[in-house]
């Protein structure tokens, strides 16, 4: 029997505010422990929270960004669970008013475009955090942190209509790319600004129920959604080959072993005992409001990426890898504004400053090399002054020192060597060097071209100019 998965997404952002959605607390990442809170956050009695209204405006901004429904009403909801991070015993967010609903997606999968829905998007008040004693030299305490405590999310929830971890994985690149656009959120998945739980169930194909689902949570970047996912669908289907029956839990990922752990049973959504906020009114958005914050979205991926190739004429995938995040666009962009190659400043940022992008797993404006010296490095290797090896070691050094390329070449006499009268005589030298491969090429042995020019390029430590020696060398032994 073949079997199917059907995979559904829960994706919390954090948004880029600088105070928590019901009070004025800061939500600065890496603050003392239990230093960024008040009253208010905390749960004490007789608080009343008053709603943030840049989270509003955010999370609308999101959802016509994702081609949502803005509801014109939305309620927020109390969501009772007892756990030692949430302070007042029960979590604002919103359950059967969203603000947001049925908006979507579009992927790129094999070069096939794939539509994902989006059930909807809500805001809610994040939990705090607990830190076992094993971090902190004492294996028997347990620390609460709660910093966290009231900072905004918004939580996205996608339709289930992805069928694979690869599937997954696009899907939250272009998420987070879109989100990126709209600086809504910075989506650091190192500090917890985005993060991902999977539910993940598998049925024959050709079935139209829902199999029991699994979720996953504790996935800290895509790659780790993508294998956990295959990973969890490969022992499903396992458990129902051996016959045995999926449990609905909640498990999690271990990267280093490389499986999903059960962590607990899941409970119902019934059992978390929803019912609106008595403190806190319902919210009504006007036509105004939301045509205000539509003015306000900037061009996205899928229209850039389209731009992209129609205005500085790149190849699709070109335009695809470049649009794929906001920083590589703006870099890109930048780029050529100080020198006009557009073709030539992609294969550039895509072959040798994306390579230590993923080797340092920095963000592309980090890597060490502006995009004014990037564009700087090309028009030198056009305008002749080095060749295309010297460009490279140059593009080295500038991430090594942070000096301008002029500067490198210069003080390392890196100039290309484009006078023929001197390249001749060095050309002479070498075929003088090696008579019989000379001879050999005037017999029709074109291929020891690369033979001399690689002499050649020794001879001059790599400075001559290439096409002039082709040139010399084809003239002198013609």
């Amino acid at each position: 029997m073949d079997f199917e998965a059907v995979i559904g997404l829960e994706v919390h952002v954090q948004l880029a505010t600088e105070s928590k959605i019901f009070c004025g607390c800061s939500t600065k990442f890496g603050s003392q422990p239990n230093s960024n809170v008040c009253p208010v956050c905390l749960g004490m009695p007789g608080v009343l929270p008053v709603l943030n209204k840049k989270v509003v405006e955010y999370t609308t901004k999101a959802g016509l960004a994702l081609n949502c429904k803005i509801n014109r009403k939305s309620v927020f909801a109390r969501k009772n669970y007892f756990y030692p991070d949430l302070p007042k015993g029960y979590q604002i967010s919103q359950y059967e008013l969203p603000i947001c609903e049925h908006g979507y997606i579009e992927i790129n999968i094999d070069g096939n475009a794939k539509r994902i829905g989006i059930t909807r998007i809500h805001m809610e008040e994040d939990a705090g955090k607990s830190i076992h004693g094993e971090n902190l030299g004492d294996p028997s305490a347990s620390f609460i942190d709660l910093n966290r405590t009231g900072v905004p999310l918004m939580e996205i929830v996608s339709e289930p209509d992805l069928r694979s971890g690869e599937e997954a994985k696009e899907y939250l690149q272009k998420l987070k790319a879109i989100l990126e656009y709209i600086e809504v959120s910075d989506c650091n998945m190192e500090e917890g600004s985005l993060r991902c739980d999977a539910n993940i169930s598998v049925r024959p194909i050709g079935q139209k129920e829902f199999g029991t689902k699994t979720e996953i949570k504790n996935m800290n970047s895509f790659k780790n959604v993508q294998k956990a996912i295959e990973y969890e669908i490969k022992r499903q289907i396992k458990v129902i080959k051996d016959g045995g029956k999926i449990v609905q839990e909640t498990r999690l990922w271990d990267p280093d072993k490389g499986i999903t752990i059960s962590m607990r049973s899941k409970e119902e959504a019934h059992d978390y005992r929803y019912f609106p906020d008595p403190d806190l009114v319902p919210l009504k958005l006007d036509e105004d409001f939301i045509e205000n914050i539509r003015k306000t979205l900037p061009i996205l991926p899928d229209e850039l990426k389209e731009k992209f190739i129609k205005e500085y004429e790149l190849p699709e995938y070109d335009a695809m890898v470049l649009t794929s995040s906001k920083s590589y666009a703006d870099y890109f962009i930048e780029a050529v504004k100080h020198f006009n190659s557009p073709k030539k400043i992609s294969n550039w940022i895509m072959s040798e400053l994306l390579r230590v992008v993923n080797d340092k797993d920095c963000d592309i404006y980090e890597a060490g090399i502006l995009p004014e010296y990037l564009a700087e490095i090309v028009k030198l290797i056009e305008d002749g002054k080095i060749s295309g090896k010297i460009g490279k070691d140059v593009f080295e050094e500038v991430i090594k020192t942070g000096k301008k390329p002029s500067v490198i070449i210069e003080e390392k006499g890196l100039v290309q060597i484009s006078d023929s009268s001197e390249l001749e005589n060095i050309v002479k030298k070498v075929i003088e060097s090696s008579p019989k491969e000379a001879e050999r090429f005037k017999n029709g042995e074109t291929k020891l071209m690369g033979f001399f020019v690689g002499q050649i390029m020794k001879e001059t430590r790599g400075k001559a100019n290439p096409k002039l020696v082709n040139d010399l060398v084809n003239k002198l032994l013609s």
